[in-house]
């Protein structure tokens, strides 16, 4: 198995307006490759300043690639792809809330924008490959087949939103910071060594199409508010809220219960129902899941056959667990070895044979460990 050809590649470079975006297209060009970067203009009114290190996409991001670019020596262009990332992101995220889902819009972005609209568009202009800043491997088996692994750096690594790919993506796909074992301060210090302006950039976070990181008050001023009840396990009201969107599956904070659970113990959000607007709360135990069901499911490759002992990665930030899972009739069966907690409905499950990604799959329903007698 070796990694991918280094052949030169006609390359398409994505670039944010971050530090991994700006190394990753230098590194390209380095490589020998023909490389044109492009920032996506993904909002349909961006702001001039990001907030710290929230937000991304605005007037300043795109002069931040620009000038990478100029200093990389190497075209660059700015493609306005808005109305698609409102289509296919923005508008699956509110979606998603308000069926009582909780929904990852990188993955949606990955699937939906950098590696379908803006590869179909870079196939279409003779791009050979796109290239971006995740920390991740594509592999080149001696058969001509390709696999995507964890990076090197299992601290950055982020194969978990990389798992929507299959083979035909991953075919166009480069990743030139997943095989370094670099610290992120290496990386900077790299690109300072560049030239490149933003190597002391902050690093965007939580959503990007929510730029003050309130999540409830951009649902809310979407979908509206509509008033509720909170009720524990037996069903008994003990509080009330302004709209189920607003909460996820083992949230423990903001649930503003005016009395204790009779144990004094805290309580987390157990489940959320869009259909009474009503929102059920519990002991930290009863978050525990032995099982779930997985719907779309999108392979890195051939679909497996058959039962099969993996791990799995719940979160982008998550830990693995093993499991065992079959494909079922096109739904994605996955039993946990050990109960684990806050599992959401909408989350993704990507499954790992070591450290090759498998594929990724959406939460449909969970299966609860049996309460204690």
């Amino acid at each position: 198995m070796t990694q991918t050809s280094q052949r030169p590649l006609r390359v398409l470079a994505a670039m944010s307006g971050g530090v991994d975006s700006a190394v990753a297209a230098a590194r390209a060009a380095e490589a020998g490759h023909d490389v044109t970067g492009v920032h996506l203009a993904l909002s349909a009114n961006p702001q001039s300043f990001r907030t710290g290190a929230r937000g991304c996409c605005t007037i300043e991001d795109s002069r931040d690639a620009r000038r990478a670019a100029d200093v990389i020596g190497i075209p660059f262009y700015v493609w306005d792809l808005a109305e698609r990332f409102r289509e296919d992101v923005v508008d699956d995220f509110i979606a998603e809330y308000e069926a009582g889902r909780t929904p990852n819009p990188c993955l949606r972005c990955n699937e939906k924008i950098k590696f379908a609209a803006l590869l179909d568009k870079a196939l279409a202009l003779g791009f050979d490959a796109v290239c971006t800043g995740h920390y991740a491997t594509v592999v080149l088996n001696e058969d001509g087949s390709r696999e995507l692994h964890r990076a090197s750096d299992m601290a950055k690594d982020q194969s978990y939103v990389l798992g929507v790919l299959d083979e035909k993506q991953l075919a166009h796909a480069m990743f030139p910071l997943g095989d370094t074992l670099t610290t992120k301060d290496e990386i900077r210090a790299e690109a300072e060594r560049r030239g490149l302006a933003v190597a002391k950039k902050p690093d965007s976070h939580d959503i990007c199409f929510i730029a003050d990181g309130d999540t409830q008050g951009f649902l809310a001023g979407r979908l509206g508010t509509a008033e509720g009840d909170i009720v524990d396990e037996s069903g008994t009201k003990v509080g009330t809220h302004e709209g189920a969107f607003g909460f996820t599956i083992g949230q423990r904070k903001g649930l503003r219960i005016g009395h204790p659970a009779p144990d004094g113990k805290p309580r987390y959000v157990l489940d959320i129902s869009p259909v009474n607007n009503t929102v059920t709360v519990g002991p930290v135990e009863s978050l525990d899941v032995t099982a779930l069901t997985a719907i779309r499911p999108r392979w890195c490759g051939t679909a497996p056959s058959g039962p099969g002992t993996y791990t799995a990665q719940l979160r982008a930030h998550g830990g693995e667990t093993e499991v065992t899972a079959e494909l079922v009739d096109g739904t994605l069966n996955v039993t946990f070895t050990e109960p684990v907690r806050g599992v959401a409905p909408g989350q993704a499950v990507v499954l790992y044979d070591g450290s090759r990604v498998v594929g990724s799959a959406t939460i449909a329903t969970t299966r609860r460990a049996p309460a204690l007698a």
